[in-house]
């Protein structure tokens, strides 16, 4: 069977097996592994950029959960008997690979505002919770905006992996294929797993420009220009 057979084969898209499921699955461990994430990451790393200290602690946690291989980690919460095989250990896995850039990326932006704009806003009165509220924040948006759409669209590439470990998802075709070498069912698996981190790339882009404001869009126009 060809690709084009397999994609128009209704049986291809109904039952617990469907492309709709396993589909569904996969952007259901995605979108629980960033709500966790982010979570965990954005405020601590806005805090830590907001009091401007820190940095190593940032910087060395992102290290190492960039250093640690996803799929070690899906074997360790999948043989750890409280977890054990199934998405939950995906997930798991998922949550510490997605901190790293959002950590970073939240502690920078809100640490590198200029400070020419702080110093504005403490004339004008701003202190504390206010300054980050009100300048830090907004100024940060299109680089915490640039670490979730980075973290997103490896999460949802990287959740494949859960199919080695009795989870479901996409990568689920690509272990069949391999299994019964099947190389429609494995290019077909693989096909589905970059058609949706691709999209979700695409609406992530979008999304960070709308919440971009309008000035630092002009800004970055700008400055691409002069390059």
């Amino acid at each position: 069977m060809g690709l084009w057979e397999w994609f128009t084969d209704p049986a291809n898209w109904s039952g617990p097996n469907g492309i709709p499921v396993r589909l569904a699955q996969q952007i259901v461990m995605s979108a629980i592994a960033m709500a966790v994430a982010i979570v965990i990451a954005l405020p601590l790393g806005i805090f830590l950029g907001h009091k401007q200290k820190g940095g190593g602690l940032a910087i060395n946690v992102s290290n190492i959960g960039r250093a640690v291989p996803t799929f070690g980690l899906l074997v360790i919460f999948a043989a750890w008997e409280p977890i054990g095989v199934g998405n939950l250990a995906v997930v798991l896995a998922l949550i510490i690979f997605a901190i790293p850039p959002l950590l970073t990326n939240s502690y920078i932006g809100v640490r590198d505002v200029d400070e020419e704009v702080r110093g504005a806003a403490r004339g004008m009165g701003f202190s504390g919770m206010l300054m980050l509220r009100k300048v830090e924040l907004p100024n940060a948006v299109p680089l915490i905006s640039a670490g979730v759409r980075t973290a997103t669209v490896q999460v949802v590439a990287t959740a494949s992996l859960a199919a080695l470990v009795g989870g479901g998802g996409l990568g689920a075709y690509v272990v069949e294929g391999f299994a019964i070498q099947d190389f429609t069912l494995l290019t077909a698996g693989a096909i589905l797993t970059a058609a949706l981190a691709i999209a979700t790339e695409g609406i992530l882009a979008l999304v960070q420009r709308k919440v971009t404001p309008k000035g630092l869009r002009d800004r970055d126009l700008a400055l691409e220009a002069a390059q």
